[in-house]
């Protein structure tokens, strides 16, 4: 198999070539190596197996004897069914040490290039405080925590994230809010099927704002389509809601930067029955008229500029704020206070979509998890800067962006007249790819928008020479460079509420304050610091340090989602690279990197399904084969994904039941769609009989199998 690893890279300093071969290629005079351990012919000093999966030999000899095996491959015999197990070596590049690999991803690194982007459309640079980078990001205390469905393990990180849940509900001054999404574009989605769930109507229209981002229409637009949604898209200034709608979605501010006022229009709205969406930039919610004041039913969005690294589009946690009356259909994770046995303040997850293990296909979503990483690290951020310290990182953007349209308008450039929070809308003319150019010419990223207008987004990073740059490239100097008054023209837009009015938002802003509340928080963990998890879970963190290092570095955690490709070519590389080792893994031809979970792997996998039917027109196809012991996220997943499910039973053991599977195969075989598998199942076991399993139905059925291989 080809490596990128392998292909020439340029490394600072050195000569084009091939990567691996430089790593090799050792010094004639370099010492000698220690010599490997007597019987240990393989043991190397950073050999990453030996140090990182923690049993050495004598403790796998002691397990097998416990077992009654004399060796590994005599476990694996007895434990994985011969004709399921690959009869070859994989087709994979050797593995490295963890420097050489270290020392790879530095020349990788390298290839990404790191320009300052203000292309914004819901992303912003930020600055992430050391104490949260140090103590929460590259801490394996928090980042190898057990998942919190067990609440005696799980304190320190149920009162972070409810504290981020806090953040939340102030900002948005809606009632409720999950414990996180996994991102903006999804929580737009959950919020179109929780509005549909809510509608008493007939309609299955849901209508999308065009001053939304492009990515969230696109994303709700593929959710609507299994569901048989019909979306709309349009002008909130001239939608009159002649046609029923069951539900709106609204930006705010707009992805052009414009902030409207949307009180009338929600009033028809709900005049017409139809509930309200709201997609909120965060931190404007300290200076803007919160969602909730103004009608708004659900609001969403992402707190990536709270204190989480761009990271090429990725991981950020998504929010989803909505009315109490709406918390039983509230996607995710509620984390609530309840009390212990003894009767003291104890939190759980008091709501949450692993409900699904009792609902099945009557789950109102297939979110299981979230990005509890990001979300802490968010609340963090809040906690540290207080509400105080957040409104004045909001009104140094403003004021910003103010001087910048002062300038700009001053070189005769046509700017909107509706107000604005950190985001211009330029109309250019014939101008948009001289002017593009000359922003890349001085390693800046700016939005074209249509092919006559620039959008430009500040954030928390721009400083004076950034406006001064960014007038130049609009051909004006340091003249046009005019501090803005700090007051604005919102009017009735301007937030008079309070908000982040709890002691833990106004007691920890030193670091030393922070560094003691979040160390407090993770001692009341367990994690891979403190114990090993016997328990099983789909949320473990068992990566390397050697694997978080890179996480931090600029390279990959400053570039923006939708900078240019050439910007971007180290993660290309690993994109490329990683596609091809799953593909031979697998046995597959090709991958999408695209699920940011698990629970959206399984419903990608079933939009795939659905689409090959479709396209052989059989779209009548649409019933799903599922065991009674798989995960609650597969029923729900078929369901999204426009699927009828029909169960299979299982024997005592938790086994498939072939007679049951080729019973229902034959019974509904005109109208099958997929078989769907956890493999391993549920419970930790190969079935020895999951080939029978498949042959049983493919004959009957002639149709996909979709597996879920955890």
């Amino acid at each position: 198999m080809t490596s990128e690893f392998s292909a020439p890279v340029q490394i600072p300093g050195s000569s084009s070539v091939g990567l691996s071969e430089s790593l090799s290629d050792r010094s004639s005079d370099a010492p000698p190596s220690t010599p490997a351990p007597r019987g240990a012919a393989d043991w190397r000093v950073h050999d990453f197996g030996r140090r990182h999966i923690g049993p050495q030999a004598d403790d796998i000899q002691h397990m097998l004897s416990y077992l009654g095996f004399g060796s590994l491959e005599g476990l694996i015999e007895a434990t994985i069914p011969a004709d399921i197990r690959l009869q070859r070596p994989l087709k994979l590049a050797e593995g490295r040490t963890e420097p050489e690999v270290l020392q790879e991803l530095r020349a990788i690194a390298t290839q990404n290039q790191i320009f300052r982007s203000y292309i914004g459309m819901g992303y912003s640079n930020c600055i992430t405080p050391p104490v949260i980078q140090r103590n929460i990001l590259e801490n394996p205390g928090w980042y190898t925590q057990y998942t919190p469905y067990q609440p005696e393990i799980s304190q320190g990180r149920l009162e972070a994230l409810l504290n981020y849940q806090t953040l939340v509900t102030d900002l948005t001054g809606l009632e409720i809010a999950n414990a996180s999404l996994l991102d903006e574009g999804t929580a737009a989605a959950e919020a179109m099927t929780m509005s549909y769930g809510q509608y008493k109507g007939e309609s299955k229209a849901f209508w999308v704002s065009d001053a939304c981002h492009p990515q969230t229409i696109d994303v709700v637009k593929t959710r609507a389509i299994p569901l048989g949604i019909e979306v709309r898209v349009g002008d909130h200034r001239t939608f009159a809601f002649d046609l029923p709608v069951f539900g709106v979605l609204l930006q705010y501010p707009a992805t052009d930067g414009a902030i409207y006022n949307y009180h009338a229009f929600i009033q028809q709205a709900h005049k017409a029955g139809a509930l309200v969406t709201v997609a909120a930039d965060l931190l404007s919610l300290t200076l803007l008229k919160p969602p909730g004041e103004f009608g708004a039913d659900i609001a969403v969005g992402n707190t990536q500029r709270f204190g989480v690294p761009l990271g090429y589009g990725g991981p950020h946690a998504a929010y989803f704020a909505t009315k109490e009356v709406y918390k039983r259909q509230l996607p995710g994770r509620l984390v609530g206070i309840s009390k212990d046995g003894s009767g003291h303040p104890a939190l759980r997850l008091a709501l949450q979509t692993r409900e699904q293990h009792i609902r099945r296909d009557k789950a109102t979503s297939n979110i299981c998890t979230a990005q509890v990483l990001l979300a802490v690290m968010a609340g963090m951020y809040a906690v540290y800067h207080g509400g105080r310290g957040l409104r004045q990182i909001a009104e140094t953007i403003h004021q910003q962006t103010t001087t910048l349209a002062n300038g700009l308008r001053a070189l005769d450039f046509k700017l909107s007249d509706s107000p604005f929070f950190d985001t211009l809308r330029v109309e250019v003319g014939d101008r948009q790819t001289e002017i593009m150019a000359g922003a890349i010419a001085k390693r800046i990223n700016l939005r074209a928008i249509g092919d006559r207008a620039i959008g430009i987004s500040l954030d928390e990073t721009t400083n004076s020479e950034d406006l001064f740059d960014l007038l130049q490239i609009f051909g004006g100097g340091s003249g046009y460079l005019q501090a803005a008054p700090s007051t604005d023209d919102w009017g009735q837009l301007a937030r008079t509420t309070p908000y982040l009015a709890h002691p833990v938002f106004n007691t920890y802003h030193s670091e030393t304050e922070l560094l003691r509340y979040m160390y407090r928080l993770q001692m009341k963990d367990l994690s891979l610091a403190t114990a090993m998890i016997p328990l099983g879970s789909c949320t473990m963190k068992l990566n390397a340090t050697s694997e978080m290092i890179p996480v931090t570095w600029a390279e990959f955690g400053q570039i923006h989602p939708f900078a240019p490709l050439q910007q971007a070519r180290g993660y290309q590389i690993m994109f490329r690279q990683l596609e091809e080792w799953l593909a031979e893994i697998t046995g597959f031809a090709g991958i999408s990197l695209q699920p940011n979970a698990g629970s959206q792997g399984e419903y990608t996998g079933l939009l795939v399904i659905r689409q090959y039917h479709e396209q052989r027109g059989e779209g009548h196809r649409n019933l799903c084969l599922i065991p009674e012991s798989a995960h609650g996220t597969n029923p729900a997943s078929a369901v999204m994904a426009g699927m009828k499910v029909v169960p299979v039973a299982c024997d005592r053991n938790g086994n498939i039941d072939i007679a049951d599977l080729q019973a229902k195969a034959e019974k509904h075989q005109d109208h099958l769609a997929a078989l769907m598998v956890t493999y391993p199942s549920t419970h930790g076991v190969f079935e020895e009989e999951i080939q029978k399993s498949v042959r049983s139905f493919i004959p009957t059925a002639d149709r996909f199998i979709w597996m879920e291989l955890i």
